[in-house]
């Protein structure tokens, strides 16, 4: 990863922010530590429907979006009752109609 001295980045910022903008990651130096860390922002899916209320806020930096569901992320749990212990249950609350 590469890193700019503050004084650097302030003198010749625009440079910089293209390389950010080419998809480059910039790590800030102050005093010989790490301050800041440019990134390029996140690259939504276009497949994403997103209500325009929402996108405008994402463009602004009010909110950050996530991305899309993995379903490979959630495991699957195994059931908790016996197939038909619903209906059995309903059928009693409900009584004879």
């Amino acid at each position: 990863m590469e890193q700019v001295e503050l004084r650097e980045l302030k003198t010749r910022l625009s440079h910089y922010l293209r390389r950010v903008r080419a998809g480059r990651r910039i790590q800030v130096i102050d005093r010989g530590k790490i301050v800041a860390e440019l990134v390029p922002p996140p690259v939504l899916a276009t497949n994403i429907k997103v209500p325009p209320k929402l996108a405008e806020m994402s463009r602004r930096g009010l909110v950050r979006l996530g991305g899309p569901n993995d379903p490979r992320l959630y495991p699957r749990l195994p059931p908790l009752a016996p197939a038909g212990t619903a209906q059995r249950l309903l059928d009693e609350e409900r009584g004879e109609r």
